[in-house]
């Protein structure tokens, strides 16, 4: 189970196994208004830029940490894992040239990774024996391409230390009681879990059918080698609790977004 933080009125989740700093945002604690009221990390969504930085300062500052430290990418649903280090930090959280891709890892001290999400389940990764850190950002697209057990090996591989050595945690995201599909998401996933797809899918009278995306992220990462005990899945469900996460489903265009961050020391 996550744990949950509140210092004044900024509130974000973290898992207590992993001792790095590290968050998954809520929409509680920024200075936006309207329909991005108020913790909005999306930096392209419409906000003022003024207040999606000083949103920013607010949570990176309760990690020790700033925007400089900064590091993200133009999600594009993919299975792209990125090594990052000092010299790729964009520096700004407007960038016109951010990279694409889904997953960002570094061994490299003093950085911040970030995935930015409202519905799409986050994942973070912290190697014990190393401190190398990954941000995966697991759509239904990207999780069918298995981008977390890419990403979990490639910070094995990068850190040369083992999957066995990795905490997980998988982060509020869309649950199996709000994400209503068509065929085409529970045939991509019969495909990649086979046997094990059926403890991810609920079938409806209706033809629908109910998708559980943490659950599948999670064997994943049980495939790649990180073992069972050492994985966390939050509970929360972003559709389910619009008032205290951005939800895509429920919300549309007319809202922020989240994002989970984790740093090296």
């Amino acid at each position: 189970m996550l744990g949950k933080r509140q210092i004044d009125d900024l509130v974000y989740f973290y898992d207590p196994n992993i001792p790095v700093p590290h968050a998954f945002s809520t929409r509680l604690g920024g200075v936006s208004t309207d329909m991005y009221k108020s913790l909005n990390l999306g930096q392209h969504l419409g906000d003022d830029p003024t207040d999606v930085r000083e949103n920013y300062d607010r949570i990176l500052g309760a990690l020790g940490t700033d925007r400089k430290r900064l590091m993200y990418q133009r999600q594009i649903h993919t299975d792209i894992v990125r090594c990052v280090d000092e010299s790729d930090l964009l520096g700004d959280l407007f960038h016109p040239d951010a990279p694409e891709g889904d997953a960002l890892i570094t061994t490299a001290s003093g950085i911040a990774l970030a995935v930015f999400m409202a519905d799409c389940i986050p994942i973070l990764l912290w190697d014990e024996q190393t401190d190398a850190i990954a941000a995966i950002h697991a759509g239904w697209r990207s999780t069918v391409l298995d981008i977390a057990g890419k990403a979990a090996i490639a910070l094995a591989q990068t850190a040369n230390s083992s999957p066995k050595h990795i905490r997980a945690a998988i982060g509020p995201g869309i649950g199996l009681c709000c994400f209503e599909t068509d065929k085409e998401v529970p045939t991509a996933i019969n495909a990649v879990l086979k046997d094990e797809a059926k403890h991810c899918i609920t079938e409806k009278e209706t033809g629908k059918t109910m998708v559980d995306l943490k659950q599948t992220n999670y064997r994943l990462l049980v495939h790649a080698g990180i073992p069972a005990e050492r994985i966390t899945v939050s509970e929360h469900c972003t559709a389910c609790d619009p008032t205290l996460f951005w939800s895509h489903r429920k919300l549309n265009k007319n809202r922020g977004s989240l994002a989970a961050m984790i740093c090296t020391p």
